[in-house]
């Protein structure tokens, strides 16, 4: 009998069968059906639908199929229907149909997923709901939320639905970052590396949201930077999945929460829906996490083991980063410098080196945040495989006349660099020599000014040269004054540092410099 397959598979599965016999219903209804939606539909594995598709006498038609309606009557006794669990916000939903809608077109049109960032597009009505929980269980008006990362885009779905919140996202792809500022919502942004550090001006928000890479390694590295962004009474809400088939997996993620000496306030099942992660049924449970008074300590202690394999898929996957040298100290890393080249004697290294090298150094971490304090001409940075995107800050993070940088694989640098270096790449090197300063009382000079302070607030050294600059002129300009100019050259420019600056928004920084001299000029 054909069914002897799907009774054997049902049978197997016991008192956890009902997502199979919930696909089997949905099979045998007539509708047709995706791979993709099938999977998204019941929340259940690809790989256990597969099953189940492989034991059915299928019609299809292109990418779709169906149990025939002829045959269904045969399966009618095993059928079930597994509702969802209870959405605590699905009531809500309807009454924000231009919300969606304008969220269905934002998902649509955002910068397409980086599978080596284990992207993977929540729906619109996810993000949607992520909103309208956070304002169901939370006072929203003047809560400052932290985004650890947002492919998702639930910035925009807290900011279309809950206006009066205060969102900051930081993110290591500068494409979301934006992406997120071309919508103009309100929304700061911030560049980091989340391996490196959290930038220092995202610190006490009330609540953090986070859809990390779904490793143990990589949901405990972001949970950690989600806690210290937050306030002590704060709240972690984490999107977390994985398969019905892999529950040690899930084991060791929520054992990396435990070591962070995190509550557990509430879990809502299958919360979060996707467009992909079919492995993992393309649905994650939502956790709303708090910490005590023992997770601080615990997360300076995870945030010291630091590594660049956090992720599932690419070359900085854990699986590709086994047994391989460490440049930061832990397995998965990358290969340190074997040595120093022949031309090139360094006052400083930066990453990690041999430790028959004599000479002083710092951590990669410790680099990007402060200012190194005694002087030096010439600094080599070790640039481990996987931390790329931070060459443009660790550049500016240098004051030295001349840096030299070991790497593998160096991907373009903005034209802004332009203004402090003159940059020569060759193979595994890239050298980046001082070029002298242009006058201080040009748009130049104000500009270099900014750069050459990489850790200082930006808007702070760019008050302080346009004051130079009247001086130089012989008028008289107020921090007051300085700062409206500023804000109306560049209103994102408060509270950040070159270093935390999306490159988006330093491209723009030669023009809107420009701006503010040419107004001082004129005014003056």
């Amino acid at each position: 009998m054909e069914r002897d397959g799907v009774e054997r598979l049902l049978d197997a599965a016991g008192a956890g069968s009902r997502p199979l016999r919930h696909a089997l219903t949905l099979l045998c209804d007539g509708q047709w059906w995706t791979l993709a939606d099938l999977v998204r539909g019941t929340a259940t594995g690809r790989r256990t639908i597969e099953s189940l598709l492989r034991e059915l006498p299928l019609e299809r038609a292109g990418d779709r199929f169906r149990v025939p309606l002829d045959h269904a009557p045969d399966y009618q006794d095993l059928f079930a229907l597994a509702p969802p669990p209870e959405d605590p916000v699905g009531h809500l939903v309807p009454h924000y149909s231009q919300a969606l809608e304008r969220l269905t077109r934002l998902v649509a049109g955002a910068p397409r997923a980086r599978h080596t960032l284990d992207h993977v597009s929540a729906t619109p009505e996810t993000v949607l709901r992520r909103a309208l929980l956070l304002g169901a269980r939370f006072w929203l008006r003047g809560t400052r939320l932290l985004c650890v990362g947002d492919h998702d885009l639930t910035s925009l779905a807290v900011k279309l639905v809950h206006p009066e919140t205060d969102v900051t996202v930081v993110d290591i792809d500068e494409r979301i970052l934006a992406y997120i500022d071309d919508q103009d919502l309100g929304v700061r942004t911030r560049w980091a590396d989340l391996r490196l550090s959290l930038p220092s001006s995202v610190r006490a928000h009330d609540l953090a949201l986070t859809d990390p890479p779904y490793t143990p390694e990589g949901t405990s590295l972001f949970v950690a930077r989600a806690v210290e962004g937050l306030k002590d009474d704060g709240r972690v809400l984490l999107a977390y999945g994985a398969s019905e088939r892999t529950p040690m997996l899930a084991l060791k993620v929520q054992q990396a929460l435990s070591e962070l000496n995190l509550t557990f306030e509430a879990i809502y099942p299958d919360f979060n829906r996707y467009f992909g992660a079919e492995a993992i049924g393309s649905a994650a449970d939502l956790y709303i996490l708090r910490p005590t008074t023992k997770t601080r300590p615990a997360v300076m202690s995870r945030l010291s083991r630091q590594t660049t394999a956090i992720y599932t898929q690419g070359p900085q996957a854990i699986e590709a980063a086994q047994n391989t040298p460490s440049a930061l100290g832990t397995p998965g890393s990358g290969p340190a410098p074997s040595g120093l080249p022949a031309d090139f004697e360094p006052d400083l290294l930066v990453g990690e080196w041999p430790k028959q090298l004599r000479q002083p150094r710092v951590r990669l971490s410790t680099w990007l945040a402060k200012p190194y304090a005694a002087a030096v001409d010439r600094v080599a940075i070790a640039l481990p495989p996987g931390l790329e995107a931070a060459l443009p800050r660790l550049l500016l993070a240098a004051r030295a006349g001349h840096v030299r940088v070991l790497g593998t694989d160096f991907p373009p640098l903005p034209d802004v660099l332009s203004a402090v270096y003159e940059l020569s790449a060759e193979g595994g090197t890239l050298d980046a020599v001082r070029l002298p300063p242009p006058s201080g009382d040009t748009a130049a000079g104000v500009l270099r000014r900014i750069l050459d302070n990489g850790h200082a607030k930006l808007a702070n050294t760019w008050r302080e040269a346009l004051i130079a600059v009247a001086r130089a002129q012989g008028t008289t300009l107020t921090k007051n004054e300085a700062r409206v100019l500023i804000r109306e050259a560049a209103s994102w420019s408060d509270d950040l540092t070159p270093l935390e600056a999306p490159l988006h928004r330093l491209a723009s920084l030669p023009k809107a410099v420009e701006a503010t001299v040419s107004a001082l000029t004129t005014t003056g």
